[in-house]
């Protein structure tokens, strides 16, 4: 599940979505998914968004804030 749909209804920038994707692929390398159709997949790139629209976008740092998010 490409992050990038879940973008379509968003108000971010092309850099912005750049490293939004980026975060979101080096999440999914932290948790091990490679299956794209897990459903923790929609959740982590959910959890990116969320951490964006509260204005991290630094890739690093954005992947540690979902991953904290995900982890609870």
């Amino acid at each position: 599940m490409p992050i990038v749909r879940l973008l379509e209804r968003e108000a971010f920038s092309p850099e912005d979505i750049e490293v939004m994707t980026a975060a979101f692929e080096d999440a999914l390398a932290a948790l091990q998914l490679i299956d794209r159709l897990d459903p923790l997949t929609e959740r982590v790139a959910k959890k990116i968004i969320e951490c964006a629209q509260m204005g991290e976008l630094d890739p690093v740092r954005l992947r540690d804030c979902a991953l904290r998010l995900l982890r609870g």
